[in-house]
């Protein structure tokens, strides 16, 4: 299997290149920093090509930026090619899959670093915390029963 799992930052401006022909497809290769965490007072990073087609692409053209803090999943694809001084060079890229926002937009235009999930209370809470269950639905559809 061949599956990783990455949340980071963009170190710079995605680059973005559409294919040629009648079908074009974005293509985005952009870095991921992401933090190692060994030790608080030692925060180390490593940065990981990434390269996201098609949909993915465009997403990544439109939304992410840098510093853009995203969770990225997808596969490690190798593949090597001849520089034009008849160097071998062997590449790893994250071939993106599926890739979603890591923190609100709030957090990421304060700069904040952490990332934090929130939950907003219901609308319909009672006073003991619990959802009130709105008439009409059937408890048979209830996943605890």
């Amino acid at each position: 299997m061949n599956k990783v799992i990455l949340m980071g930052r963009l170190t710079r401006d995605p680059d973005v290149r559409y294919s040629q022909g009648e079908q074009a497809m974005a293509i985005a290769r952009f870095t991921l920093a992401v933090d190692r965490r060994f030790r608080r007072e030692e925060q180390q990073a490593d940065f990981i090509n990434c390269v996201a087609f098609a949909r993915q692409g465009e997403f990544i053209e439109k939304y992410a930026h840098q510093g853009t803090k995203l969770v990225v999943e997808g596969r490690i694809q190798t593949g090597s090619y001849t520089n034009k001084d008849g160097v071998k060079v062997y590449t790893t890229d994250v071939v993106v899959e599926n890739c979603e926002f890591a923190e609100s937009k709030a957090a990421a235009g304060s700069n904040e670093s952490s990332f934090q999930t929130s939950r907003p209370e219901p609308v319909s809470a009672a006073g003991d915390g619990f959802m009130n269950i709105p008439d009409g639905v059937e408890d048979e559809g209830l996943p605890f029963n």
